[in-house]
Parts: C-alpha cells; structure tokens; sequence
C-alpha cells in the first residue's frame, strides 16, 4: 500500500472511531458512512477537512453537518430497507447519500437550485440510483408522494412543520431540529400514532434555519 492509501486508510479509521465516540453504534449507519466517501460532498479551500468530526461551508450560504450529528440523525431515524424517505434541506448531498444505502428511496429536497445540481451530480458519479433530487420548499414537504415513512428536516423550525407532520404514515418517524437559529436547538424525534404524535427530545444541536421559497438561483 502507498504512503497516501495508508493515510487515507488511517483518515477514515479515526472517522469511524469519532463516530463511535460521539454515540453512533448503529452497524447499519456505521457501514453506510464507511461506504460513503464524505469528500467528493465537499470542494475548494475545506476539501482536505472532509474527515474531520466538524461541519463545514458549501455553496448558497449553507453547511455539511458534521459527521457524528449526521450519523446520530440517521440513527434516530430508525431506516429501514423498506422505507421511503424524504429529507427536506438536500444541501451537499452527503446526508441523502447514506440514506439512499439504508432506504427503499429516497426523495430530496433543497430551495437552492445549485445544490440540487451539484447534489445530482454526486449521485451519478457514485450510482446512486434510489435518490430522487428536486428543487422545491422543503417546508412544505412533497404532497404529491406522500405519506413517508421517515422525514428528515437538516434545518431548525420553531416547531415541527405541520405539511410534513401530516405527510408521515401512521408509525412512521421524522428527525427534525426544533428551535430558534440563534439559540439552541433540540433535535426532536417525532412517532406518528393513530391517536397522535409522540415527541422524543434527543440532544442539544446547531442548524441553518429552515427558509420558507425558493433560494434566489432557484
């Protein structure tokens, strides 16, 4: 093995380690985020920090979650290869990616129209083909194929939005951080009930705010 293989070798075995640290234990998510190559996600001056446990700036103003708050929203989502899922905030792609290895399918949205491209992109190069990308507001989720078995919402709203509430099937999950943007948030885990939805407090998290339209390149 060349010198660079082995430290790329050893970059990702401290990625798995710091995942571990950070509470990821899921084996399912944990294989996904070893297949999933978190540096073509992220390009220019920050490439070279791709293995790194720290969120990072893309393109519109937005950011890549750091791996570990990645992993551990997987995680809370409970995925299976059943589900069909929709996350709202494509941003680079990278959260999309591992759930397109976990789920059935999974449909993204982003008001920024250069990201869905960028995203896209991604998918084709790594043969993604169970990912369904599409420039839209998010918080009004994707009535026209809904009811979802899982939600996914990578940016904070003061409450869970009530389009995607109404979107996920009865034992269904939504991931989502809850709170104002310059505050602290709390990543919630929401259960649709028959008779209800049961709310789950998971950890203390920091998002971009979830935008009502379309980014100005949408």
């Amino acid at each position: 093995m060349s010198d660079e293989a082995d430290e790329i070798a050893e970059r990702k075995m401290q990625f798995l380690f710091a995942l571990r640290s950070k509470g990821v234990t899921d084996a399912r998510v944990l294989t996904a985020m070893e297949k999933v190559d978190r540096g073509p996600f992220i390009r220019g001056y920050f490439a070279e920090r791709a293995y790194e446990d720290m969120p990072l700036p893309i393109a519109c103003g937005q950011t890549i979650s750091q791996p570990s708050v990645v992993g551990l929203m997987t995680q809370a989502l409970r995925v299976t290869n059943r589900d069909k899922v929709l996350e709202v905030g494509t941003g680079s792609g990278y959260q999309a990616a591992i759930l397109s290895l976990l789920a059935r399918r999974v449909y993204t949205v982003d008001r920024h129209k250069r990201l869905v491209q960028d995203a896209s992109e991604i998918f084709r190069a790594l043969d993604l083909t169970n990912i369904i990308a599409l420039t839209a507001d998010g918080s009004f989720g994707l009535p026209d194929q809904a009811p979802f078995d899982r939600i996914i919402v990578t940016a904070a709203a003061e409450d869970p939005p009530g389009p995607l509430l109404a979107q996920l099937k009865i034992g269904g999950i939504m991931v989502v951080p809850v709170g104002q943007s310059d505050t602290v948030q709390r990543l919630i885990r929401v259960t649709r009930l028959e008779s209800g939805f049961d709310y789950d407090e998971l950890r203390p998290v920091r998002f971009v705010p979830l935008v009502e339209g379309l980014g100005r390149d949408g």
